[in-house]
């Protein structure tokens, strides 16, 4: 009885999420990291002063357009990334782990980054980087990587500072200057000895790099590929809804503990760009009908780096115009006669209430559904007077974005050259009130 009545009181302490302080350094446990939204009480990277749904709705617009910019930048003719700018990468990633780097181990929060390989850490000295830095003064383990390194060839825009391999980078009015180094990395128990990454040293221009960055792509240079010997190049991840501040997701790492009854499509090798995690997007259905789309706008096209992305970065799903024109279209359509308007780059939102008519919509694989539920495709303002669907075009490159993922366990197997999707709640509650506090503030509702 004791047990079935801690069970019930944990089911009804879900209605006091919003009245409850999350705990934030709830330790990782074995090879599984809780993942935060940038945004959460959790993170030191939230805006100091609230935003408003619409201001907040057009910042992660403005962000995602700087996102694409980028992704679509990767697979237009290169073989392998440079370092991104301030901007382009570290604004835009919107979910943050902790990592310990050195020895002995500092803390430092890094961004979720499925897209590039890098690692991109601010360091003690920084010039325009943010308080927070790691100092490689302070570690026994840190070492500067020679301009002779092999790491130092796997990465475009370098030079030599003395005998140190440099990296100078120019995005609009922004520069960011960076040694590469190496040191032990730490992400929840296990160690990586020797990882390398870029130590920024100077940025300027409104580029201003708040945090880290773990690269999470296929290559060679990533933590992905550095960690192979301790977990299998196989990690997984359950991002939260970002509207859910007080909740946390988790990024697990290695085979140990991945879901066994879950579905797979091949990914796919883009030759200009082997990082990137390219999937075949068949078919959209909106409702019970698939929708035509024309071939090419889904076909993954090697030579010119066309067809479709998973991607943890980027907030809204893009498809390119032929394929979200086709969607958008046939979502208008099983809307009704709801008038439509415009939120920014959003060209289809309601501002009645719509919850009956609403679709649903499927992303189309070969070999699994994913489902979305309407949390994932429909963006609502906290008053509940504007509704949109959150997803938009874009010019050349389909990118299945962090929003549509929220709530499934999205699982990379790269040995097996495959990319697993389930349906999972992984927005956890955190909370430090012990169970008499709880019984106490429950006999109170």
């Amino acid at each position: 009885m004791e047990a079935l009545h801690l069970t019930l009181l944990f089911l009804c302490s879900l209605t006091l999420v919003h009245s409850l302080n999350p705990n934030c350094d709830l330790p990782s446990q074995g090879s599984t990291l809780r993942v935060y939204h940038v945004s959460s009480p959790c993170s030191p990277f939230r805006p100091k002063t609230p935003l408003s749904w619409e201001e907040s709705v057009l910042q992660m617009q403005a962000d995602d357009k700087t996102r694409l910019v980028f992704l679509t930048s990767l697979v237009a003719g290169r073989s392998f990334v440079p370092i991104g700018s301030g901007r382009q990468i570290i604004q835009s990633p919107t979910y943050i782990v902790r990592a310990k780097i050195g020895t002995p181990a500092q803390s430092l929060l890094m961004a979720v980054d499925t897209s590039t390989d890098m690692a991109l850490v601010p360091c003690a000295g920084c010039v325009g980087c943010s308080s927070v830095t790691y100092d490689s003064t302070k570690s026994t383990s840190f070492s500067s990587l020679a301009c002779g390194a092999d790491q130092c060839k796997q990465v475009q825009s370098t030079g030599c500072s003395g005998a140190t391999c440099s990296l100078n980078i120019t995005y609009g009015n922004s520069v960011i200057v960076a040694n590469l180094a190496q040191d032990n990395l730490t992400l929840a128990t296990d160690s990586v000895v020797g990882y390398p990454f870029s130590c920024i040293t100077k940025t300027t221009g409104s580029s201003l790099p708040p945090q880290g960055v773990l690269g999470l792509g296929r290559g060679p240079l990533s933590f992905v590929s550095q960690s192979k010997s301790l977990y299998q190049s196989t990690f997984s991840y359950c991002l939260p809804s970002f509207k859910s501040s007080n909740f946390s997701g988790t990024l697990r790492l290695g085979t140990n503990g991945q879901p066994i009854n879950i579905k797979y499509t091949p990914l796919l090798v883009n030759p200009r760009r082997t990082s990137l995690y390219y999937v075949n997007l068949i078919g959209i259905r909106v409702g019970s009908k698939v929708v035509n789309i024309p071939p090419s706008a889904l076909a993954f096209n090697p030579n010119t780096g066309g067809g479709t992305i998973i991607d943890s970065g980027t907030v809204f799903t893009r498809l390119v115009d032929g394929a979200y024109t086709a969607v958008r279209d046939e979502f208008r359509r099983r809307m009704g006669k709801a008038v439509v308007s415009s939120l920014g780059g959003f060209d289809t939102c309601y501002t009645v209430p719509i919850g009956k008519q609403v679709p649903t919509m499927t992303f189309m694989f070969p070999g699994l559904n994913m489902s979305l539920p309407q949390d994932n495709f429909l963006i609502h303002s906290s008053s509940g007077s504007t509704t949109c669907l959150a997803m938009s075009s874009s010019p050349a490159l389909n990118v299945i974005a962090n929003m549509q993922q929220q709530n499934h366990r999205v699982l990379f197997d790269i040995p097996n050259s495959r990319l697993g999707i389930s349906r999972e709640i992984c927005s956890l509650l955190l909370f430090t009130m012990d169970v008499t506090s709880l019984k106490r503030r429950l006999a109170g509702i």
